[in-house]
């Protein structure tokens, strides 16, 4: 594994000390116990004055990013977060799914998570990656906070669904309100090769790319959509009690592999 090179800081909102647990990629669930985060050591790099982030996972952990260890954020997720399921390899960083050999509170399975230190807000947000395909799986990249960090839950997602790796789901939540799901079809197969999905945060609208092609907007009164700043996150994982959502989660095949290349974030100043 390379040591990385390069280390992005942000301006954040009012933010208290490090995040202390983890939120649902999609569905209401709470965390319930404090993070352990773990990340490889780094060499650390002077930051973009422009406040813009640049991250090749080539490179192995970021400075400014860790792995969720040790806890998990109970239904509908079915996994343990462990950073022993963040790894890099062959010039990527794979999240991984598993079985969890010393299970916790009755969770079976293992999964990755990936998010940063610091907290970003308008702006534009961007990866490279590939997802999982297999029933029960969520594969993402969102920006979160949340009652962890002393917030209101505000949340931004991209998010394959092994079930249909041929689609998109994209969606927000607003103060811990969610139900804006929107099913974006996609023209190939997100589970075959890497593609860059995106999506632009402003005051009064998000806007979700593919492949740099508009995909698909909301435009509303301000109000009505995330306002707190948040964090990048990305996560792979499988699910329980929302087989009409995900499918049955099947482990036949673990342990099952979502990859990355780069993530990237360009503020708005708005």
């Amino acid at each position: 594994m390379k040591k990385t090179v390069l280390l992005s800081i942000v301006a954040a909102t009012l933010m208290l000390g490090s995040c202390a647990s983890q939120q649902p990629a999609s569905t209401a669930a709470q965390t319930t116990a404090a993070p352990e985060t773990t990340a490889a050591a780094v060499t650390e790099a002077p930051a973009p004055d422009d406040g813009s982030m640049y991250e090749d996972l080539s490179n192995g952990m970021p400075a400014n990013f860790e792995a969720s260890d040790g806890w998990t954020n109970g239904d509908p997720f079915n996994v343990t977060w462990y950073s022993g399921n963040v790894t890099f390899e062959n010039g990527k960083m794979q999240l991984v799914i598993d079985k969890d050999a010393k299970p916790k509170k009755g969770v079976p399975y293992s999964g990755g998570e990936f998010r940063s230190k610091d907290f970003y807000h308008y702006g534009r947000y961007e990866v490279s990656m590939k997802a999982i395909k297999n029933d029960g799986v969520v594969s993402s990249y969102f920006t979160y906070t949340g009652p962890s960090d002393n917030n209101p839950w505000d949340e931004i997602d991209i998010e394959i669904l092994g079930k249909d790796t041929t689609q998109l789901q994209f969606n927000y939540y607003v103060d811990s309100k969610g139900g804006h799901e929107y099913m974006y079809e996609l023209g190939f197969d997100a589970s075959e090769d890497f593609h860059t999905y995106a999506f632009e945060w402003h005051k009064d609208s998000i806007i979700w790319f593919v492949d740099g092609e508009e995909a698909y907007r909301v435009e509303k009164d301000p109000s009505k959509l995330p306002s707190t700043a948040g964090k990048i996150m990305a996560n792979a994982w499988c699910g329980k009690g929302v087989d009409g959502w995900l499918k049955a989660f099947k482990e036949d095949k673990l342990p099952l592999t979502a990859e990355y290349e780069w993530v990237k974030f360009t503020p708005f100043d708005e």
